[in-house]
């Protein structure tokens, strides 16, 4: 499988922070926004676990921008099962 080379852009990292320091933001959002920023500097790939978070709030009416922004980056840094 291709190795993972994505890392969080400043944009995202940006908005990641602003979720993470909301307190509106879902349970979901602020896991996808962790994640995120913890793969700012780094090709980590996001776990099963947040990025079932992160398409939670993609998939949500009620998530802000900033929250979708980030979630999207952490999607993005899921390695593709279907890859194998």
């Amino acid at each position: 499988m291709p190795k993972n080379t994505e890392t969080t852009g400043k944009k995202a990292a940006t908005a990641a922070s602003k979720t993470l320091r909301s307190g509106t933001a879902s349970k979901a959002a602020k896991s996808a926004a962790g994640s995120a920023l913890a793969q700012s500097k780094t090709t980590k790939e996001s776990s099963a676990k947040s990025a079932s978070a992160a398409s939670g709030t993609l998939r949500s009416k009620s998530a802000r921008k900033a929250a979708k922004s980030a979630a999207a980056s952490t999607l993005t840094q899921r390695r593709d099962k279907k890859a194998r």
